[in-house]
């Protein structure tokens, strides 16, 4: 079962080198009961951690089963250390505030022998009843006595079945009575399941019940003593599978042992709650940050795109400018209803064209007074270009209204609010800076534009009326005559040449398509310029409103850009934070990752696992984030009217960003984790 030959061990010890064992050769057979006896520092416990592979001969060969150990790689000797050697340690080692089966389970997180989940259960179970711990499988180890401890050790160790099982000092730290009753425990195992047992120990009664002692001194075999016939060495049973084979199967089942690993990273994780939720503090803010501010802005975006098809996503307005017409004389240009009607007429990428006059005035209805945002003289075309058509109440102004000047108005919905209140407004009349005109419609909501302005604080009225009655009491101009009052102010212009009295402040033209926005901007220009024989480069300026919306896409765009800079800020300070914790666990763990090794875990096991911890602590992080991230974007546009909309992109840069702080910020911990030597680690105080 066992062949050493001439195995040395030497430490080195600052500048020193330290010689514990000089040159030891052994041969255990297959089902021998030894005992290793000898004074503190004769180099038993030494020899006994080579024979379970947590440690390295400096020289010399050792052959389990005819394998040569010395030869395996560190997978390879992990692997096998957990399939083929138990270990009971003096000290038990054993996962605090974890029960007693998930203790003797916790070897076959790292086994691959082909037994379900099940079947390990119930082994499991049967290994707690033989060792006499019925009706004690959910009690932790501080629930539990000494000897109950050492009890779910030696469980623990014989779940995968050994073939080899190392004890140190394993009755040590026991009374006499429970003393007797697992060496007891002990003498079954070896005769009736036929396990090779090594036991390391100072008591002569150990020694006395195992078939074959060994006395070391000095780091040598001084005495060897059988009280029994050896058995012949033997090989492992055809049923096991070698050691390259096993390696296979591991990574045929890698998904097993990753989902394994996330269920211990919860395990852990919820060991030390209140420093979890404060480690995960970082990375729930940081994500909260980045949902709340892709909603707002994804919001804004949104709110963007319905207020320019509110206003007309094919619009344009045309504005006079200064231009020449002969030399270096400058004289101004101005926009006349024959424009507008030229427009409308022989641009063809033109749909609507809607003469536009500005004024500011206050409305008067008894006792209540207002001074809408908008005040607007236009034509009816004005109201289909907005989709304005369908009122809330009553009905448009008409053409004729246009023709006649007629004393007609139709209010928004904010300015009907403001002076009617509840009451019924259509048919009623306001004044307007004095001048009564006739209410005979209210538009429908629109709410803001795209720079927060409310669109329903408007007055709108035929443009003639708006000309020539409005604007020129507010200039001081006398009013028009009788005659006047009954001519419409188009006839007039058809009748004479256009005066600066009939020019109109502004042109509202909507194309066929947005498509066909810079083709209509093209003959509006060309067209313009010719009729005012003026440069076509600076007579006229014509805006349209994608220009603005592209505006207060970029300031939204900024904004949102520096509130993802804060965020990604505020996770890599939670990256930071869960680096220093998994360092400080590591560090808490040590023993803890040296029994995982001495199990069967090799390096990429641990550094698998601690990955997976920090992994699943941002994860957890991330997925409270979310939701945090959400009710706070809801909170700020409640607030501040802002509105939110929740995309999948949201959580879904929000889950990626937080598993990636986890990979990254977590790797160097679990590195340094997976590089612990096994018996060094058990070792650590």
């Amino acid at each position: 079962m066992i062949e050493l030959q001439d195995i040395c061990k030497t430490y080195q010890v600052g500048d020193a080198e330290l010689p514990v064992l000089k040159g030891i050769s052994l041969e255990i057979a297959r089902g021998e009961y030894v005992a290793l006896m000898g004074s503190s520092g004769s180099g038993k416990t030494t020899l006994m951690n080579l024979l379970g592979s947590l440690d390295y001969p400096t020289s010399g060969i050792y052959r389990l089963a005819g394998i040569d150990v010395s030869s395996l790689s560190g997978a390879e000797l992990a692997d096998f250390r957990g399939r083929h050697i138990g270990f009971v340690f003096q000290n038990f080692n054993l996962l605090p505030r974890t029960s007693a089966l998930d203790n003797v389970l916790l070897p076959t997180l790292y086994a691959s022998d082909g037994r379900s989940k099940q079947e390990r259960l119930e082994y499991a179970t049967y290994l707690l009843e033989t060792v006499g711990l019925k009706g004690r499988f959910d009690h932790t180890p501080n629930q539990l006595s000494g000897g109950e401890r050492q009890r779910v050790a030696i469980a623990r160790a014989l779940i995968n079945r050994p073939k080899l099982l190392l004890a140190d000092e394993p009755t040590g730290n026991l009374d006499s009575k429970t003393e007797l009753e697992i060496l007891d425990v002990f003498r079954r195992l070896n005769e009736e399941h036929q396990i090779t047992l090594v036991v390391v120990t100072h008591d002569a009664e150990v020694g006395r019940q195992a078939n074959r002692v060994i006395h070391m001194k000095d780091g040598l075999i001084c005495d060897d003593r059988s009280s029994a016939k050896r058995a012949m060495v033997g090989s492992l049973t055809p049923d096991d599978s070698p050691p390259h084979d096993i390696i296979r199967e591991t990574r045929a089942l890698l998904l097993a042992a990753t989902l394994n690993a996330v269920v211990v990273a919860a395990f852990a994780l919820r060991r030390n709650l209140l420093r979890t939720m404060l480690t995960m503090l970082g990375v729930i803010i940081g994500v909260a940050s980045v949902v709340s501010v892709m909603e707002l802005s994804s919001g804004a975006s949104a709110a963007i795109r319905q207020t320019v098809e509110s206003m007309g996503a094919s619009m344009l307005t045309v504005n006079p400018s200064k231009g020449s017409s002969s030399g270096h004389q400058q004289r101004p240009i101005e926009i006349t209803p024959d424009d507008v009607r030229a427009v409308a007429e022989r641009c063809p990428a033109v749909q609507v064209a809607a003469p536009l006059i500005y004024t500011s005035v206050q409305l008067v209805r008894g006792n209540r007074r207002w001074s809408p945002n908008f005040v607007l003289g236009t034509s009816p075309e004005y109201l289909s270009a907005r989709n304005w058509d369908d009122l809330e109440m009553g009905q448009s102004f008409s053409k004729q209204h246009v023709l006649d000047s007629a004393k007609v108005c139709v209010l928004g919905k904010t300015v009907a609010d403001q002076l009617f209140g509840t009451e019924y407004p259509i048919g009623e009349e306001v004044r307007v800076n004095g001048e009564p005109l006739r209410v005979v419609g209210v538009l429908s909501p629109k709410g803001g534009d795209v720079i927060g302005n409310d669109q329903d604080d408007i007055v709108l009225g035929p443009w003639t009326t708006f000309k020539f009655r409005i604007n020129s009491q507010v200039s001081g101009t006398p009013r028009m005559s009788t005659f006047a009052d009954q001519m419409p102010p188009m006839t007039l212009a058809a009748a004479r040449p256009s005066t600066r009295r009939e020019a109109v402040h502004q042109i509202y033209v909507q194309a066929i398509s947005p498509e066909h926005v810079d083709e209509a901007r093209e003959q509006i220009t060309q067209l313009l310029a010719k009729r005012h024989e003026a440069d076509p480069a600076s007579a006229y300026r014509i805006n349209d409103i994608t220009e603005v919306s592209k505006v207060v896409g970029q300031v939204v765009g900024g904004l949102s850009a520096l509130g993802l800079v804060i965020a990604g800020v505020s996770l890599m300070v939670g990256g930071v934070g869960i680096m220093n914790i998994m360092l400080v666990s590591v560090k808490e763990r040590t023993r803890e990752i040296g029994l995982r090794m001495a199990v069967g875990a090799d390096r990429r096991a641990i550094l698998r696992q601690f990955l997976i911890e920090a992994t699943v602590l941002c994860l957890v992080g991330g997925v409270i984030g979310i939701f945090a991230g959400h009710l706070w974007s809801k909170a700020v546009g409640a607030v501040v009217g802002w509105p939110t909309v929740m995309s999948i992109w949201a959580p879904m840069v929000a889950v990626t960003v937080a598993a990636g702080v986890g990979i990254i910020f977590g790797y160097y911990p679990a590195k340094t984790a997976s590089r612990l030597n096994p018996i060094d680690a058990l070792r650590y105080e």
